[in-house]
């Protein structure tokens, strides 16, 4: 799975800790889902989908072997 969260962070001007924040998460969680060493659960990537008004397929990204 790949993940546009540090692009989409970026973009909206927010460091890690501020994500961490408002997906009432740790910092260090928001760290390891954008190293990819982490699936978050369907619950905190609804958060990040509602923080930047993106679908979560937009986020997240599948490979199709993966699925």
């Amino acid at each position: 799975m790949r993940t546009r969260l540090k692009e989409l962070r970026a973009r909206h001007g927010l460091n890690q800790t501020e994500l961490a924040k408002r997906a009432r998460i740790s910092r260090q969680t928001v760290s390891l889902i954008e190293r990819e060493e982490y699936i978050p659960s369907l619950l905190i990537a609804k958060r990040f989908a509602k923080i930047f008004e993106e679908p979560i397929e937009e986020i997240f990204i599948f490979e199709e072997e993966e699925l």
